[in-house]
């Protein structure tokens, strides 16, 4: 009878020290998974300040060297936006330059300065290279640059901007930056020559790694091409697939509306991104 109470008290023992073993598996797991949802979410709100910067820094070049268009009606650019523009021959500079804080047109707020400089036409390209000084985006700091090679029309008859970008991005009130490095293709696919920007539409493709100072890391490749209306300071569309530690998910821009949410799928589950501050 002792020896069954003993051999009973051990089975009790080892089920009881699996189980804990399994849940502190368990809650570990839920842990890496969090954190990776965390950083990936700041990711995408990475990806949609770069994304309405570039946006913002070509509609600038387009409104300016493009033109000015005779019918231009309707400016991104309202009166606390100061322009300074210097030409050298074929090419120049062009300083927007947002003082302490603007709001543009589309909503977005920014301030600081974005830096251009651009050369001649040659077959039908040119080359811009851009920088950013003290510059903000909806309160979120943005560092770097890069070259813009500009193809006057491409082979749908659009223009078309190819990125090579380096571009830091820090969050308000936290320590954390993300650098997003890669290759960002941006077709002009509705509004050109129309006079506003009102009814700009650009599909953006590529590809692109995203670092974090805390060491996450992050690649990313468009697979349906990413939607940005300038009328909406945020991406309305498209979808990016994503990796990261050893995971594979998606984050889904929606339908087309313009409004703040993405959605990441992550290890099979669906998570809501609050895109801004």
């Amino acid at each position: 009878m002792k020896r069954i109470e003993s051999r009973i008290a051990t089975v009790l023992c080892a089920t009881i020290v699996l189980f804990f073993m399994s849940c502190d598996v368990k809650d570990e797991g839920e842990t890496v998974l969090s954190l990776n949802t965390e950083d990936a979410t700041s990711a995408a709100k990475a990806d949609d300040v770069v994304e309405g910067t570039l946006n913002i820094l070509e509609n600038g070049f387009s409104e300016n060297v493009d033109g000015p268009n005779p019918f231009t009606s309707v400016s991104l650019f309202p009166n606390c936006t100061t322009i300074t523009i210097i030409t050298n021959g074929n090419g120049g500079t062009i300083v927007l330059d947002f003082g302490e804080t603007c709001t543009l047109n589309n909503g977005a707020v920014v301030s600081g300065k974005i830096n251009l400089a651009y050369g001649p036409i040659i077959s039908g390209t040119r080359t811009i290279n851009y920088s950013f000084e003290d510059y903000t985006y909806n309160g979120n700091g943005v560092e770097g640059g890069g070259e813009i090679f500009r193809e006057i029309s491409n082979e749908n008859g659009n223009p078309q901007s190819t990125v090579n970008e380096s571009i830091v991005v820090s969050f308000p009130n936290a320590t954390l930056t993300a650098t997003r490095v890669g290759l960002r293709i941006s077709e002009w696919t509705e509004g050109f020559g129309s006079g506003s920007w009102v009814d700009n539409v650009y599909e953006i493709t590529g590809n692109w790694e995203t670092t974090f100072s805390n060491g996450f890391y992050r690649t990313g490749e468009v697979t349906q091409a990413l939607v940005l209306k300038l009328n909406c300071m945020y991406l309305v569309s498209g979808i990016l697939q994503v990796e990261q530690q050893n995971l594979t998910g998606i984050i889904d821009w929606g339908n087309g509306s313009c409004d703040n949410m993405a959605t990441l799928t992550l290890n099979g589950i669906e998570y809501p991104i609050i895109l801004g501050n």
